[in-house]
């Protein structure tokens, strides 16, 4: 489905200040990892924002993961004080696991195996 220009207006909005946010509630790094946000996109009606966050270095992504979303509520408040003036009301934050850099060095190790085969 192709996003309309408002949902790339708001997402933009929200990718800017929730890196800023994840900066200030020492979220982007946890662990000796860092988290960054990579992708954020809205539904059409504009209530709903996946938030696609990117691990690098984290040992265990899912229990990380948790840990963002018990803090949703407080990323929510600091996000609805910045952007009050910008949305009418606040999309439902959901945080996701961005796993294509994962899928990108699968394919690199499966291209490597390939080329491996065809020299012997």
């Amino acid at each position: 489905m192709i996003e309309g220009k408002r949902q790339k207006q708001v997402a933009a909005v929200l990718e800017k200040e929730l890196n800023d946010i994840f900066q200030r509630l020492g979220l982007s790094m946890i662990d000796g990892g860092m988290i960054s946000i990579s992708t954020v996109k809205i539904t059409p009606d504009l209530f709903d924002a996946r938030i696609y966050l990117s691990f690098y270095k984290i040992n265990d992504s899912q229990k990380t993961l948790k840990h963002i979303q018990e803090k949703a509520w407080e990323i929510k408040r600091e996000l609805t004080t910045r952007v009050r003036h910008q949305l009418r009301s606040m999309p439902q934050l959901n945080f996701y696991i961005d796993d294509t850099l994962d899928y990108v060095d699968k394919m690199e190790q499966l291209f490597k195996e390939i080329k491996k085969e065809e020299k012997k």
